[in-house]
């Protein structure tokens, strides 16, 4: 598609197919303003209620100043690092004398949860609660094929997360904590404070959007070494590249693969014109693997030199993982301090980490993809 259709009409999601990253690119840092994120209004508030992801200009400008802070600087590193820390920890603990686990199951889907829980001030004994939320969240964004029973199970979760929410940011107003949904619930920008239908919306947008992809970005750093023995080795040995790992396995293989847009107006990209009012599909796993943009784009490399370490985390990052312009993945410094924090903790935990006998990674996936299991073996460390 890169070479000889870098615009494909798709006529199963009616929309436009991109996969050249200089396309993905464009429309995601939209400097024209061409493209929107109107298409979010059926993708995904029936099942969050209506997100900072939806909105634009000003409106848009003051919501992200009010959830901002405590996703970067003072308020991530000394509030929130010894939540990620802890919390990893109290997973690591159930199997550091076992010799085996299954780094998916066991830590990878509930540590970011268990984190956003924890940040949140709510109940982690409610994990189950809030993985069933949002695996049915992420399963109603990748229903390509309509299925009404998925239907139908995203938008209960809407219901079901409402109540169980509404009730404690209405406590929280009443007498707030140290914890980021009080921060939330009291924050103001310009004299906009956030609805308690804005709270609870980016609660549910946080624990699925935070959840899910940072539960892959970890399975697939994991995978992705396992598979690359001589890298692991070179990771385990100088634990600053666990920086480079994460920003080449968000280039490799991406947790979110794919991103949609609406365009404002006729836009020209490669291969033609994209009409106005179309839902455009962007590739960020293709465009990822360009050969236009990386060499041996199909060779898992974290010494690569056409790849930065140091912005990959930032609005200025030269892979497509987090997006870029304005929609620009707000919680990115609290994934990249997740991902540093676990792997050097289970690397500590595990130093003759290797996967289980005769085990290939497989991962699977459409709109958010990543290895379902990955059983590992080690020689328990004692103390």
């Amino acid at each position: 598609m890169r070479h000889d259709a870098p615009l494909l009409w798709h006529e199963a999601t009616k929309s436009y197919i991109v996969s050249r990253y200089e396309d993905v690119e464009r429309v995601f840092k939209d400097k024209a303003g061409e493209f929107t994120t109107e298409n979010y209004d059926w993708q995904i508030e029936p099942v969050h209620g209506r997100t900072i992801l939806q909105l634009s200009g000003r409106e848009h400008a003051v919501r992200r100043a009010l959830v901002a802070p405590a996703f970067r600087g003072a308020d991530l590193r000394d509030k929130f690092l010894p939540v990620i820390e802890r919390n990893s920890r109290e997973l690591i603990d159930r199997f550091r004398g076992s010799g085996s686990v299954d780094l998916v199951a066991d830590y990878a889907t509930r540590f970011p949860v268990n984190v956003i829980a924890d940040m949140l001030g709510l109940d982690k004994s409610d994990y189950e609660r809030f993985h069933g939320w949002y695996t049915a969240v992420i399963a109603f964004l990748g229903n390509l094929s309509g299925d009404q029973d998925v239907a139908r199970a995203g938008e209960r979760t809407r219901v079901e997360f409402a109540e169980y929410m509404l009730p404690i940011i209405r406590e929280r107003r009443a007498a707030p904590g140290d914890d980021l949904l009080s921060t939330l619930c009291t924050a103001e920008v310009d004299g906009v404070r956030m609805s308690d239908e804005d709270v609870k919306a980016f609660c549910s947008l946080l624990l699925a959007a935070g959840g899910e992809t940072t539960d892959k970005a970890i399975a697939g750093i994991f995978a992705n070494l396992l598979t690359h023995p001589d890298q692991l080795a070179a990771v385990r040995a100088d634990r600053s590249l666990i920086a480079r790992a994460f920003a080449e396995t968000l280039r490799y293989t991406p947790p979110v693969h794919m991103i949609m847009r609406q365009s404002a107006a006729d836009v020209e990209l490669s291969g033609g014109t994209v009409p106005a009012g179309s839902t455009v599909t962007c590739l960020i796993g293709s465009a990822n693997r360009d050969e236009d943009r990386y060499r041996d784009p199909d060779v898992f490399d974290i010494f690569r030199e056409d790849l930065t370490a140091t912005n990959a985390f930032s609005a200025a990052a030269d892979h497509l993982a987090f997006a870029l312009g304005r929609h620009f993945c707000v919680g990115a410094l609290l994934a990249r301090s997740e991902v540093e924090t676990g792997v050097g903790q289970l690397l500590d935990a595990m130093p003759d980490l290797r996967l289980a006998d005769g085990f290939d990674p497989v991962e699977n996936g459409v709109f958010t993809r990543g290895p379902k299991s990955l059983p590992v073996r080690f020689t328990p460390v004692s103390g």
